[in-house]
This record gives C-alpha cells, structure tokens and sequence, in this order.
C-alpha cells in the first residue's frame, strides 16, 4: 500500500539537457553507454538512508525542523514506514542500490538483545520488500558512535565490555548485510580516536582496532560474505583526533596489521576536505596501492568547520574524481552514494527528490567529463612524457644502484640537469575544456 508521502510525484526520467523540469534527469541516463558500460553500472547509485529518511533537521546549534509521518523514529511501526518511504524513493529514482547504520533502520533499543531481534525484524521487512523491487543493498554499517556508550570508542575503548558489545553489534549488522546480499561491509570509526592523550594509550588502543578488524574479516569468511570490507577514513570529527584520519593513515593501518589484501576503503569526498586534501588526492591514493573500493560522493560547505554533507554540485571536482576511478579500473563492488543531506529549510518531499536528482545529474556529468579526457588521452600523454626519461636503461638502473656509483655516474657525465616546466595552467585549462 502506498504511504502517499510522494503524492503528486512522477518517477523521474531522463529528459535530455535542454529540459526545464526541475525533477528530471538532464544528463543521468542510465542506458547510454560510456567507454563500453552503461551508465548506471559505472556510477552504481545508493541511497544513504540516514540522511534521506532517518536526519531530523537538526544541527550543532538548532534542533528538529523536519516532520515526518515516521517521527518520532522510537518505534518500529514507524520504523516499517519509514522502510514503505525508502523503496518508493528507490522506485521514483530508479536507483539499484541503498546504503544504511543500523540506527537508519531502527531505534535503539538500550540493550544489545532488543537491537538484534528489532534489526533482525526490520531487515525481515526490507528483505520481503527487495524481493519486489529493484534496489538491492550497496553496504550496511554499524552506528558505534552516537549512543553514549561509544563516547570513548568502540573497538578502541578502554572498557572491555564495550569493545565485547562492539564485536556483537558488528556481528548482528554483517549478519543482516548478508542476508540482503550486500555488496560489502563497511566500518567507520567515528569515536575511534581520542580526546587528549592524557588519558590515551594509543598503543594498546591501535593494536585493539587492528585485532577487532582482523575478526572482522575471518567473521567474513566464515560465514560466506563474498562481498568487501570497507573502512571509511575521517579526520577529526566528532573525535578531536580520529585513528582513520586519511586514506594513506588507513593504508598504513591495514598494512601494519596484515590487512592490506582484505580491506579497502570507502571514500568521503567531505571528509577529503576536513583532512585538508582534495577527493581526487585521497583516490589516487587509494587507486595507487589497490585499495580504491568505493565512494561517498558528498560534498562540504567550504565556509564551515563541520561535514555538512550535502549533495555534490561541482562538476569540475566530480569530474577529477570519476577520472581517477575510470583510471583504476572502475568500481567492483563499490559504488556511488551521496547522503543528499538537506537545509534545515528545505521540508518537502519534492525537495528530497530534487537533491537526488540534482547529486545523480552532477555525477553524470562528471562520469562523462572523465570519460571523455581519458578518451582523448592529453593528461596520459602529459604524464607519460613528463616521465619518459625514466624509460633510458640507465635511470631504470639507478633504482638499482647506491649512492656511491649514482655520485660517481654524476660526476663522470657533468649531469646539470635545467629545471623543466610543470605546465600547472595548461593543465587546468585542458581540464575546463571537457567540463
């Protein structure tokens, strides 16, 4: 039965790049293909359900402005209903995949016995509801980071009992991400970090992630879960200093506790920027060491402090981050979810829409900006000739050599080398030219 919340809204078509119609697709068509794939299997789309169905509104300074007819999200009647409003959004979108927390899905409980039985009823509900419809499940992840009980961390906390009561949450939660048949499994720590180092032991603290990340990826195994662990780097919020701050921060992480071949990330074009680096920087990252999974495609308010995770609208940024994932290959797994987190003043549905459509049009056309420059090959052919000294036999022999016999080699050829330039400009030049 249908909840009505949407009344009077069409499911959103492509309409062509010349359309005026605020709720249509002008360049996301998911049929047209891009360098041999269809659009919508290079993008992969997911609904974040947090900030689409469970954010009330609120914000450090101001509360609730939202209402909707599953408020208050304290019970499970509302939880369905809110799960009806999903998979008609899903419908209207047309859209293959949702992403979700727990919390998203229900409210907590208080104890961890009700949080399982409440997750396990309402992905009962959202399994029977897949079988009718067409988006599936991206990843599902656990909230260990707004109840109370997290505020000094999960698998990081001094408290054993609550690293005990993060292993069984994160249990419950794969659990029910594989009985959807999620894509993968992501993990965030957003209290894994620490407040001051007078009451931290990171030692002990990093050894525990580790050895939590490592049970993790044998739970993986055993139960059969052919999808991918994800970790999804942050910097500094809410915890004052986050162990995942970055994505080389996680690399090296994963790589200290032999996780580098289990592991990848998950990558927040935001949280690139409150660790004070561009998205395109924390993919080529990624993608360097094969670690590139899949992608949070939000963006920030370049004139807060804070993640304000709203929908992307940069097609010059969207387009360097789709050049760097077409380069690695694409996505496997992963995928794009953006959280199309609305203003506080923005309380209709059509709004809601309007974001995703505004996010899934941005992300086309960055997909087809991508395309179209490693098609035409310029910042390949730039790269290549920048480095094309290091194709003489005698570089390549140097990697091979000391610094005795390179010094040697330097004096003997009177090697000066003359700066060379970058070209920076033409660069970015070549770049506006697509986008």
């Amino acid at each position: 039965m249908a909840t009505g919340f949407f009344n009077g809204l069409n499911k959103v078509t492509f309409e062509g790049a010349d359309s005026t119609n605020p709720l249509a697709f002008r360049h996301y068509d998911a049929d047209a293909v891009i360098m041999g794939k269809r659009m919508e299997d290079h993008l992969r789309f997911a609904v974040a359900w947090w900030h689409s169905f469970a954010w009330e509104g609120g914000d450090p300074f101001g509360s609730q402005t939202f209402e909707r007819p599953w408020h208050p999200q304290d019970n499970m009647a509302n939880a369905r209903l809110k799960a009806d409003v999903a998979f008609e959004m899903f419908d209207l979108l047309d859209v293959p995949y949702f992403c979700w927390h727990d919390l998203d899905l229900r409210p907590d409980q208080g104890n961890f016995a009700d949080n399982l039985a409440t997750l396990n009823e309402i992905t009962d509900y959202i399994a029977d509801k897949m079988a009718s419809a067409k988006a599936g499940c991206l990843w599902g992840t656990a909230n260990m980071f707004s109840h109370r009980r997290w505020m000094s961390g999960a698998s990081t906390n001094p408290d054993p009992d609550v690293f005990a009561f993060a292993a069984a949450t994160v249990k419950s939660n794969m659990d029910a991400t594989h009985k959807l048949g999620g894509q993968n499994y992501v993990l965030w720590g957003g209290r894994e970090g620490y407040e001051t180092l007078l009451n931290t032991d990171l030692r002990q603290e990093m050894d525990h992630m580790g050895r939590f990340l490592n049970m993790v990826v044998d739970y993986k195994h055993k139960i059969g879960f052919k999808g991918t662990i994800l970790v999804e780097p942050k910097p500094q919020e809410p915890s004052k200093h986050q162990y995942d701050f970055d994505a080389a921060t996680c690399i090296g992480f994963l790589r200290k506790y032999g996780l580098e071949r289990e592991v990848k990330l998950n990558l927040e074009q935001g949280h690139a920027i409150l660790a004070g680096h561009s998205f395109e920087h924390e993919l080529a990252v990624a993608a360097s060491e094969g670690m590139l999974g899949s992608i949070d495609m939000n963006r920030n308010d370049y004139q807060s402090g804070w993640d304000t995770d709203q929908f992307p609208n940069n097609v010059p940024e969207v387009a360097l981050a789709y050049y760097h994932v077409l380069n690695a290959g694409g996505f496997d797994t992963g995928g794009t979810n953006f959280d199309a987190k609305l203003r506080r003043q923005s309380l209709d549905p059509q709004d809601l829409i309007a974001a995703h459509v505004g996010g899934m049009d941005i992300c086309a056309r960055g997909l087809k900006a991508a395309a179209a420059m490693i098609e035409d090959g310029g910042l390949s052919d730039v790269l290549r000739d920048r480095y094309a000294g290091w194709d003489n036999p005698e570089a390549q022999a140097m990697l091979g050599s000391d610094l005795g016999a390179i010094t040697q080699r330097v004096l003997d050829l009177g090697i000066n080398p003359a700066p060379q330039s970058g070209r920076q400009e033409m660069l970015e030049n070549y770049v506006n030219r697509f986008v």
